[in-house]
């Protein structure tokens, strides 16, 4: 799995002219995408390392706060751009497969602790933020 993770002020998502996730205050926006081969094994240490990151102010995590995360599904992290204009999207696991995956690393987050906002799986989303600091990292696992 990969994700890019953002520190943000505040986060939504909006569907099809409605919000369907936002966190407000600190917190985490996650664009999670899923390859291949992934499965519980990835998405618990995702989870784990996301819940534990500490990129907060004052070097805190979520657990450390309480902070919300807004997780994203985002099939494209896997895009693969090496040759010519067109991405390919190979690398990126299938909707079937990748699904129940994105809402595994939610629960799993949940579990944890973490209040979750999220979009909607395979939908056409608007993501909206302000990203603070600026912060953003990308996690590989």
């Amino acid at each position: 799995m990969r994700a890019v993770v953002q520190r943000v002020t505040s986060a939504s998502v909006v569907v099809g002219g409605r919000t369907v996730g936002a966190i407000d205050g600190p917190g985490l926006l996650v664009l999670a995408g899923v390859t291949h081969g992934d499965g519980p094994a990835e998405v618990r240490k995702l989870a784990t390392k996301l819940w534990g990151l500490r990129v907060l102010d004052g070097e805190k995590s979520c657990s450390d706060v309480g902070a919300p995360l807004l997780v994203v599904s985002q099939f494209t992290l896997y895009g693969d751009t090496r040759k010519g204009r067109r991405p390919t999207w190979q690398a990126a696991a299938p909707g079937p497969i990748a699904e129940p995956l994105v809402e595994a690393l939610v629960t799993e987050l949940r579990t944890l602790g973490a209040h979750v906002e999220t979009g909607v799986f395979g939908a056409d989303m608007k993501v909206h933020l302000v990203n603070d600091g600026p912060i953003t990292l990308i996690i590989e696992v």
